[in-house]
């Protein structure tokens, strides 16, 4: 019999709860063994769950009970969550993450210390929620060098942004539409912002490429300033807007990772990616391409890559099964600024003043006034070159097109 804790009962950890307990019996067949949950950590009450005999509300219990295998992390966050699994890795128990805050700054260091103690530390559903990426990009595309990734990351800006190009709304009005439904927290910030993808493609990148990638050295743009007449534009010449995290294997072996909005072509299967789903694409020397797509949040389709990784450790207890990486620094990573693309440019200028600084296709769209004009250049800029051609024109949107 196999022993789990499950540190936090709030979407996440109650869904694992619910997963655990509803498909025991196949989950035993696919384990090679019962999986029990013995204990779940929450300092809230929760008289009427039908768990309420596994609460418990001091880590102590679980760290010091040599019966808990593994242990399962659904905190949240890097500070409380980053205690908890050091000294669960420390006592030598397994465990299991959908956490990309803390396997984005800390993974380096945890996967380290689970190689130390002989556990594993596997975190599949901090990145796609219940999409399979983790595994496949570790495992079944480990013969290839991969050159790229890139995707939708995030259920939350791609539902507002299919909003905004389906029905017409605002960012604001989309925005309180997702929260209304239950798809956008309180505070939008780390959605919108485009902080919880930047944390995912430093996982993805950490994984495909080899070294640790820290979110503050990935330059961040999120979907605030979009508008429905970048939407329109856009529209215009058959494109769609996608937030995408993208990293890419230079020459020399660094890593180029970002996140920012993109026009993506009608013809690109990501730009059928609408709602909350959420796509991720894999681009390998021997492959080629391959895309990953479906749900990226959401209780039970996180919960089932949270259990399927308890599953994994399950069937291989005592053999630890590695997923490390070396440790990063700023010669892991370079600059956007080198990175040449097509590029969106909406100005408050004439269009005539617009083409004549980039000589690109000027675009249309019913409503703009005289004082507005949008265009897409010929060539492909640098950012650096981009800015110098657009100085004081009084740009209103500056958008990569997706190559």
């Amino acid at each position: 019999m196999v022993n789990v804790a499950i540190l936090g009962f709030g979407v996440v950890g109650s869904g694992v709860a619910e997963v655990l307990a509803g498909h025991e019996d196949s989950i035993a067949r696919k384990a090679d063994g019962l999986i029990q949950l013995k204990y779940i950590l929450d300092v809230r009450e929760f008289p009427g769950s039908p768990f309420a005999e596994c609460f418990v509300k001091d880590f102590a219990v679980i760290e010091q009970d040599p019966e808990v295998d593994i242990v399962v992390e659904t905190i949240g966050g890097a500070d409380m969550a980053l205690d908890f699994t050091r000294r669960a890795l420390a006592a030598g128990k397994n465990v299991v993450t959908s956490n990309k805050e803390l396997v984005a700054t800390h993974g380096y260091e945890l996967t380290q210390l689970a190689m130390e103690k002989g556990v594993c530390y596997l975190f599949e559903a901090s990145v796609g929620g219940g999409i399979p990426i983790i595994r496949p990009l570790s495992q079944c595309l480990a013969a290839n060098e991969i050159l790229e990734i890139y995707g939708i990351l995030n259920g939350t800006t791609n539902y507002i942004l299919t909003r905004m190009i389906r029905g017409g709304l605002s960012f604001e009005t989309a925005l309180k539409e997702a929260q209304d439904n239950g798809y956008a927290e309180r505070d939008p910030s780390a959605d919108v912002e485009g902080h919880d993808a930047c944390r995912k493609i430093c996982i993805l990148a950490a994984i495909a490429f080899g070294r640790h990638i820290y979110p503050d050295q990935v330059p961040t743009e999120g979907i605030t300033g979009i508008t429905l007449a970048d939407v329109d534009y856009a529209d215009g010449v058959g494109k769609k807007i996608k937030l995408l995290g993208r990293a890419i294997r230079r020459k020399d072996g660094t890593v180029c990772a970002y996140v920012a909005p993109h026009l993506v072509d009608s013809n690109d299967p990501l730009s059928g990616v609408e709602d909350v789903f959420n796509a991720i694409s894999v681009q390998g020397d021997a492959i080629g391409d391959v895309m990953f797509y479906g749900r990226g949040a959401g209780k039970l389709p996180t919960a089932s890559a949270v259990v399927a990784d308890v599953i994994d450790v399950a069937k291989n207890m005592g053999h630890r099964k590695a997923m490390c990486w070396e440790p990063g620094g700023k010669d892991a990573v370079r600059g956007t600024d080198q990175l040449a693309s097509h590029w969106y440019v909406r100005a408050g200028v004439a269009a005539e003043t617009l083409r004549a600084a980039l000589g690109g296709k000027l675009l249309a769209r019913r409503g703009s006034g005289e004082g507005e004009a949008a265009c897409i250049t010929n060539e492909s800029l640098t950012r650096v070159e981009l800015d110098e051609k657009i100085a004081g024109l009084n740009p209103l949107s500056v958008i990569r097109v997706l190559n």
